[in-house]
């Protein structure tokens, strides 16, 4: 059985529960904007206003306009960010399937956004439904050893490129970047 990266090692409490005192619409938002951050960066700038808005407007997301325009508002504020430029710009790519070994283990992973240049490779990991630590040591375990683990594989991949990994907090819209000592004390 491959190992899952972003699978925790042990039981890890939720931050926020799907099925909390909100009936699971912070669940349902954060998955909503995961797809929207996949979806709509490959469309020209101009276009993705309105296929957000047809996208959240489909009766199976069940969601109120506000809700609608809150959840697009918030995604399209990330494109904006210019903080974010490099994680949408031409060229990066969205769901990439990772396989290979690390550490002895067969490893079977999705990078949610993949940026490969000429000298460096920049893995971004989206947390859409829980809050953000205030710093990189706060980061979860486990997801800093799924960080370590992407890395570690497309290391092998891309030998001699500088490797920058990063969360994407959708709840603050801020790009936590990981430091290569942090990820080193999670490796594999």
């Amino acid at each position: 059985k491959p190992l899952a990266p972003s699978r925790p090692l042990a039981d890890e409490p939720a931050v926020q529960s799907p099925l909390g005192g909100d009936q699971g619409q912070s669940f349902k938002r954060g998955l909503l904007i995961h797809k929207l951050l996949e979806l709509l960066p490959d469309l020209p700038e101009q276009a993705r206003r309105k296929a957000a808005e047809r996208f959240l407007a489909q009766p199976i997301h069940a969601l109120d306009p506000d809700q609608q325009i809150e959840i697009a508002n918030e995604t399209l504020g990330i494109f904006d960010n210019p903080a974010f430029a490099p994680v949408f710009a031409p060229g990066s790519r969205a769901e990439v399937p990772l396989v290979g070994i690390v550490g002895g283990d067969v490893v079977s992973a999705q990078i949610d956004r993949l940026v490969v240049r000429d000298d460096e490779v920049m893995i971004v990991d989206y947390k859409t439904n829980r809050p953000p630590p205030d710093s990189p040591e706060k980061v979860s375990p486990t997801y800093l050893r799924q960080m370590a683990i992407y890395r570690a594989l497309l290391q092998v991949i891309y030998p001699g490129r500088t490797m920058r990994a990063a969360i994407l907090w959708t709840d603050s819209a801020g790009l936590m970047a990981l430091p290569e000592m942090l990820l080193d004390a999670h490796a594999p």
